[in-house]
């Protein structure tokens, strides 16, 4: 079911400082900030050979990153993003199997204009887990 890695999620607080980290330390290539109003986030992607990072930076006063960074004031890895062939199948699957899908269970249109899920930590080694249509 399971397929590529398709990113490693970071929660910054400031995405151009973070952004430049990558840009001008490291000599990424780094997308423009994009607002996910949906997701209550703002993203950079960072793209590199084998897969990307995402930058994540809090998106108004309720946004799910903004507690994650009271919790954790220098940032850190939010979630990790992996691509499945059939979003419903996979879904299907996990919670016959006791996984817990966040949310309503239901698909919302992630970064990449694709069909997303995110999976509750403690059923996933203690990391939030994001699945994505390939």
């Amino acid at each position: 079911m399971i397929g590529r890695l398709n990113h490693v999620a970071i929660a910054v607080s400031d995405i151009e400082a973070a952004a430049a980290v990558y840009r001008d330390t490291l000599g990424a290539s780094v997308s423009a900030k994009e607002a996910q109003p949906d997701h209550g986030v703002s993203t950079v992607f960072i793209t590199l050979p084998n897969t990307k990072i995402e930058l994540l930076e809090p998106l108004g006063e309720n946004s799910p990153i903004a507690k994650f960074l009271e919790k954790n004031p220098s940032g850190g890895i939010h979630h990790v993003c992996y691509e499945v062939e059939d979003i419903i199948a996979a879904r299907d699957k996990l919670k016959a199997e006791g996984a817990r899908v966040l949310g309503d269970g239901e698909p919302k249109i992630g970064a990449h204009g694709k069909p997303v899920l995110f999976l509750h930590p403690k059923d996933f080694l203690g990391t939030l887990t994001e699945l994505e249509q390939a």
